[in-house]
C-alpha cells in the first residue's frame, strides 16, 4: 500500500510538473500576441527615478525550444522509466543494462580466462599476465581489508607471510574465497573471573615466550586447559580447521599486548571474511586463489624461507 502510495505521488508530481510548464508557456504566449507594438508594457516600477521595469515577451523561438523540452519529456516518459513503477514502452532497467555490459565483459575475457584455466597452479604464478590479472583482482576485491600490498592490518590477515589461520593449501585458500569465514572466540571474561583474565593472559603469553608473570602464569594454565584447549589444543598450536590460531608464534592477528589480550577475553573475537563466491565467476576466483598463494611464494623466496 505504501509503495503504491509512493508510485503514485511521483507521477502526480512529475505529471503536474510539466503540465505546470505548458499552462506558464501559453500564458507567456498571450502577452506575445498583444496586437499593440507601440505599447512598452510597463510595470510601473520604477528604480531610480530612470530605471523601468518592463513586461516585454520572450522570442517565440525561445518559447519554441521550452516546448520541445516538454515534447522530449513525454516521449522519454514513454519510452523509459520515470513515472514511478510504470516501466516504459522499452522496458530499459539499469538492471537490464548491467547484465548486458556484464555479459560483454564475459565474452571479451571469456578467451583470456581459458588459457588460465588450462594452466596448473605453478604456471599461473609463473605466468606474469595471469599474475597481473589476479592482481587487479585481488585490488578490487581484497585491498580493502588485506591492504594493496596483501600485509593486512590489525584484525586483517598478512597473506604474504607463513602464518595461515585457515590453512595456506590451494584449495584452502580457494575455499576460504568461495565461502568466506567467520571466526568466532567467545568472551570468556565472565566463566574465568576476574582473577582468572590475567592469569591466562600471561599463560598465553608465556606459550609464545613474551615477557609475563610466571606465578599468574602457572595460575592461569589449569584455567587454560579448562577454556581453551579444545580450539587452541593443548599445546596452543592452534587448530587451522576451526580457524583457531597459534599461540606459540610470533604471530599476533590482533597483537599480543596485555591489553588486547584482555579484550579478546572480555568481547571474544568475532572476524569475517565475506564469500565472493556468488561475485566472482569460478575462473576469476580459481586465478585469485592462485594470486594469493603467489604472494606467500614471493615472500618465502625473498626472506629465505623453504
Amino acid at each position: 500500500m505504501l509503495d503504491t502510495f509512493w508510485n503514485v505521488f511521483a507521477i502526480v508530481i512529475i505529471i503536474g510538473s510539466i503540465l505546470g510548464c505548458w499552462w506558464l508557456l501559453h500564458w507567456t504566449k498571450g502577452i506575445s500576441d498583444r496586437d499593440d507594438e507601440d505599447d512598452i508594457h510597463d510595470t510601473g516600477h520604477v528604480w531610480d527615478h530612470d530605471i523601468r521595469e518592463l513586461n516585454n515577451p520572450l522570442p517565440r523561438w525561445w518559447l519554441n525550444l521550452f516546448n520541445i523540452t516538454i515534447v522530449f519529456a513525454l516521449v522519454y516518459l514513454a519510452l523509459y522509466p520515470g513515472l514511478g513503477n510504470i516501466a516504459g514502452f522499452l522496458g530499459w532497467s539499469q538492471e537490464n543494462q548491467y547484465e548486458e555490459q556484464r555479459a560483454e565483459a564475459e565474452a571479451a575475457t571469456a578467451e583470456v580466462f581459458a588459457r588460465y584455466n588450462a594452466m596448473d597452479l605453478d604456471a599461473l604464478i609463473r605466468d606474469e599476465a595471469a599474475m597481473e590479472t589476479g592482481r587487479r583482482l585481488f585490488g578490487q576485491n581484497c585491498a580493502m581489508c588485506h591492504g594493496s600490498d596483501a600485509r593486512g592490518a590489525d584484525g586483517f590477515p598478512n597473506l604474504v607471510d607463513a602464518h595461515w589461520q585457515w590453512g595456506g593449501g590451494y584449495d584452502t585458500v580457494l575455499a576460504t574465497i568461495d565461502g568466506g569465514r567467520n571466526a568466532a572466540m567467545p568472551p570468556w571474561a565472565p566463566a574465568l573471573g576476574e582473577e582468572g583474565v590475567p592469569q591466562v593472559i600471561e599463560y598465553v603469553r608465556s606459550l609464545s615466550g613474551l615477557e609475563h608473570d610466571a606465578a599468574l602464569a602457572t595460575e592461569g594454565q589449569g584455567k587454560y586447559a579448562m577454556f581453551c584447549i579444545a580450539c587452541h589444543g593443548p599445546d596452543g598450536t592452534g587448530n587451522p580447521a576451526l580457524g583457531a590460531p597459534n599461540l606459540t608464534d610470533d604471530y599476533w592477528l590482533y597483537g599480543s599486548d596485555r591489553e588486547t589480550l584482555a579484550e579478546g577475553l572480555h568481547e571474544g573475537r568475532f572476524g569475517a571474511m565475506p564469500a565472493f563466491g556468488e561475485q566472482l565467476s569460478e575462473d576469476r576466483r580459481k586465478l585469485l586463489a592462485a594470486y594469493v598463494i603467489g604472494l606467500g611464494e614471493s615472500a618465502a623466496i625473498r626472506e629465505g624461507r623453504n
